[in-house]
């Protein structure tokens, strides 16, 4: 018989690095989006939903009654230097504060969302394990908006370049300006909400 090949535990591998990012972001209070004090340094964050919008009510329903256990977006925000690479000490600013700031102008821009059905809760974080907590995040938790939503996180492509199609995000939440410029996409927001209540009965909020 032959003997088991047991691998050695390292505490410096990536995915139990990114996992300690992670725990430490989820470990932080879940606070109203609205309203937001600002803060400096960059990021990883989570936005909780806890309305009333029909198709969301399983997420809802498990972040309710300060719960926060199910994630419908997760991001980060870095600092634009950190993109270029070989620069270990880069000041990001308000970075992350004003990323979150964004999202809250496109919930206050949507039509049939409340941000006071809102909260977050965020990390700040040096910007080398941004990436990796991001990731191992969204991988977690299969957030809506990040897997099946696209286009909560999108800006404005600018002056004469909406010919794109609309972001589906923008389809099933009509109101921000600058979307309703790009090209109208064949799928409803009937259509959409549809593909979110199958896509919560395969995958519900994880336990």
């Amino acid at each position: 018989m032959m003997d088991r090949k047991v691998l050695p535990s390292n505490p410096l591998d990536k995915r139990h690095l990114g996992e300690s990012v992670g725990r430490a972001m989820l470990s932080q209070p879940a606070i109203p989006l609205q309203g937001l004090r600002a803060f400096n340094g960059a990021g990883i964050y989570a936005i909780y939903y806890t309305g009333g919008f029909p198709c969301y009510q399983p997420i809802s329903e498990r972040n309710r009654n300060a719960r926060f256990e199910a994630p419908i977006y997760v991001g980060k925000a870095a600092p634009k230097g950190a993109r270029k690479g070989g620069e270990l000490d880069v000041v990001p600013g308000k970075v992350l504060h004003n990323r979150l700031g964004q999202h809250a102008k496109s919930i206050l821009d949507a039509s049939n969302l409340d941000l006071a059905d809102f909260h977050c809760r965020y990390l700040i974080v040096d910007d080398i394990w941004i990436p990796l907590g991001e990731s191992l995040l969204i991988a977690k938790f299969n957030p809506l908006w990040n897997k099946l939503i696209d286009g909560f996180g999108n800006h404005n492509p600018g002056k004469g370049r909406h010919a794109g199609l609309r972001p589906r995000w923008d389809v099933l939440h009509p109101g921000r300006p600058w979307a309703d410029l790009c090209q109208p996409r064949d799928e409803t927001a009937s259509h959409i909400t549809r593909e979110v209540s199958d896509y919560l009965r395969n995958n519900p909020p994880l336990e």
